[in-house]
């Protein structure tokens, strides 16, 4: 029978073994998938489990809950859930995207797209909510999931984003911006009251951007890529610090 030691490839180097960690949780098993040391329970995207040992069970769950779902339905907005429950190693990806950890303390609260969500810890909460000043302006998705509490949440960008300091008057296109802190204010504006003209939203028609304003920071991906709905289930540690890395 062939083994790893017996078998010569830069397939089987270090980097590309199993990554093993003495805590549950959350953890990057590389930039493009996360492995989850699952002691309990945690919540995860339908659809993105790509491997998993051990005594695990998997239980859709819609939207999280029938008020969550009656709000899918209205908003088109979310994240299709499941519970993963049991111990064991679990791995998620979804089409290749990068994955980055956000660890949320008491306090914090992020509001993020839902087609960005990959998995969060059973501890945090979250509910769709509108996007202030978004009226009916753009297709771009009026709702977003708000998570708040204490936990760690995986999130995925198309390519490697930017992370933006609002400290000064901040625009974005809608179709772009990931997530961002849910205190910032929002609005959109027409792209001609920017001096843009048709210059954004050359994929979708529409020519709206997303502005930002107050103390926080906007996550921006390298991608203009329409966001999908909720239905579409098929796709640091001591703060939010852990977004750059720690």
């Amino acid at each position: 029978m062939a083994t790893l030691a017996a078998m010569r490839s830069d397939l089987f180097s270090a980097a590309n073994l199993e990554k093993e960690s003495a805590q549950p949780g959350l953890r990057l098993q590389n930039a493009k998938m996360l492995k989850i040391e699952l002691n309990g329970e945690c919540m995860a995207r339908t659809g993105t489990m790509v491997a998993y040992q051990g005594q695990v069970q998997f239980q859709a769950l819609g939207s999280g809950g029938v008020g969550k779902w009656l709000k899918q339905k209205l908003t088109g907005e979310g994240v299709p859930l499941m519970r993963l429950s049991g111990r064991g190693d679990v791995f998620l990806a979804n089409d290749a995207a990068d994955v980055h950890l956000i660890d949320l303390e008491p306090g914090d609260a992020l509001s993020i797209n839902g087609a960005s969500v990959l998995a969060f810890d059973s501890s945090l909460r979250y509910d769709i909510k509108m996007v202030q000043g978004m009226g009916m302006l753009s297709a771009a998705g009026m709702f977003n999931c708000v998570f708040s509490g204490q936990g760690r949440i995986a999130i995925t960008t198309k390519g490697t984003p930017v992370v933006l300091t609002v400290d000064q008057p901040t625009y974005a296109d809608p179709q772009a911006a990931v997530c961002w802190s849910a205190s910032l204010q929002t609005g959109y504006h027409r792209a001609e009251q920017l001096g843009l003209g048709t210059l954004l939203g050359r994929r979708t028609g529409e020519a709206f951007t997303m502005s930002f304003a107050g103390q926080g920071f906007v996550v921006v991906q390298a991608s203009e890529e329409p966001p999908r709905g909720m239905g579409e289930g098929q796709q640091q540690s001591g703060g939010l610090g852990s977004l750059f890395g720690n």
